[in-house]
């Protein structure tokens, strides 16, 4: 499973309703309206996906 990055919906990487390669790496999408939102500005989604990440705990 991995995270559809407009809508946060988990997506089945075998099965997705779209696919879009940006940059050399390949991104899923529930639907082809989500790939289109995210075609129109991908680094706002990437950049958010960044933001959202959880920090490395430091020992």
């Amino acid at each position: 499973m991995v995270k559809d990055l407009v809508c946060g919906m988990m997506v089945d990487h075998r099965s997705p309703g779209a696919v879009y390669d940006y940059r050399g790496k390949t991104y899923y999408f529930c639907h082809e309206n989500c790939k289109k939102q995210f075609e129109q500005d991908p680094e706002k989604y990437i950049d958010k996906e960044k933001q959202d990440a959880p920090e490395p705990e430091q020992d």
